[in-house]
């Protein structure tokens, strides 16, 4: 095989390295230096170039690349346990509850039938039968089903239920962490909007669908790991404002129906107010006027009527009151925006320096939440 080899190499080479080459021969080593190929070289022996192409391409297609040169995929977290049970067990579990209570809501929403509040008298069925059920014409129960389907579906998929192909686990997870970042946005907007729009209102299913919501914040959460959560707190505080941004969106036109007006529309009218004005509660209306404070009323509200006899005809010119049924109350009538907004829990309500008011103040008492001080005295 030596013998061969050597053959080969000397065969290969030009006329005057073969003789050398030739005369040096010996059986025990043979030493043949790396040909460099100039133009003399191609010239005497033009199978040089070819025989290097060949070897270079044979080379290429015997060796396949090395598997420390593939890029290795990023490693997902290790899965995590909340008392014993998987976080992926536990996020199905939940997303299942929630799935049930929305799935209720909305065949009411759908049907319009009653709902059935355990707490809180008709405090649910106020609030399902608002404005404020509805999320860009599509009703909120229904998408707070296809929520928690959604959660449901991916946590049987990290569970090793193949419902979703073609997605891995760091994906499932991310997306899960995501979801429910929107969710617990969701609650806690809805949880404000309850507070501030509902006064005295008692609705279990909000409550409940709140703490289903902010649980799977959690648990996701625990599944993350604190520690690698840092890396997504960008993305999550993103998905936050985007949703809170589409609800203030979709409820700026929202306003609140005034309660047990569903069967008749009672058109607007206008009381004369008859009585004069004192000195006292013109400067008093002055002074409200000049710090921005306003009296809200309705037209068919016998407290406002008689507010409005206490300041009298000239006093009333001056004060700021807003009517906040201007086209009518019943049904189909909606409270103006700027009453639904201010979170009125009766009429007439007074807003002063920010504190609101409610029901029909003395002159007297009035000037003192306001800070009015008057030379003139007040007359009965």
């Amino acid at each position: 095989m030596a013998t061969i080899s050597a053959a080969l190499s000397i065969s290969f080479l030009p006329p005057p390295t073969r003789r050398a080459a030739s005369t040096t021969f010996s059986p025990r080593v043979i030493k043949v230096k790396p040909i460099t190929c100039n133009s003399k070289c191609r010239r005497h022996n033009p199978l040089i170039p070819w025989f290097s192409q060949r070897a270079a391409r044979f080379r290429c297609c015997a060796e396949p690349p090395s598997p420390e040169q593939e890029t290795p995929a990023p490693p997902s977290p290790p899965p995590s346990s909340l008392w014993g049970v998987s976080t992926s067990a536990w996020t199905a579990g939940v997303a299942g509850l929630g799935l049930l209570e929305t799935g209720y809501l909305s065949y009411l929403k759908l049907t319009g039938s009653e709902a059935f509040c355990p707490v809180g008298g008709g405090g649910c069925g106020d609030v399902l039968d608002s404005d404020y059920s509805v999320v860009f014409g599509i009703p909120l129960p229904l998408v707070g089903m296809l929520a928690y389907g959604l959660v449901a579906a991916l946590s049987l998929q990290e569970n090793s239920e193949e419902l979703l192909p073609g997605l891995d686990d760091l994906d499932i997870r991310l997306t899960l962490l995501l979801l429910a970042t929107s969710m617990a946005t969701a609650s806690a907007y809805f949880l404000f909007i309850l507070n501030t729009k509902f006064v005295g209102t008692s609705c279990v299913y909000c409550l409940s669908s709140a703490f289903i919501s902010f649980t799977l914040f959690f648990i996701r959460i625990k599944d993350i790991g604190l520690a690698r959560i840092q890396k997504f707190l960008g993305l999550q505080l993103a998905v936050a404002v985007i949703v809170a941004l589409s609800l203030t969106n979709s409820y700026s036109s929202a306003t609140t129906q005034l309660k047990g007006t569903d069967n008749f529309v009672l058109e607007p009218y206008k009381i004369e107010v008859t009585a004069e004005s004192t000195p006292f509660a013109i400067s008093l209306a002055k002074h409200l006027h000049s710090i921005g404070a306003k009296m809200y009323g309705a037209f068919w509200c016998s407290h406002c009527n008689d507010q409005k006899q206490m300041f009298g005809r000239e006093a009333m010119e001056v004060l700021d009151y807003v009517e906040c049924f201007p086209n009518g109350a019943g049904k189909g009538k909606k409270m103006a925006n700027e009453c639904a907004a201010t979170g009125l829990e009766g009429f007439p309500t007074w807003i002063i320096n920010g504190k609101l008011l409610s029901g029909d103040k003395e002159l007297s008492v009035l000037a003192e939440e306001s800070g009015f001080v008057s030379e003139v005295p007040e007359q009965s």
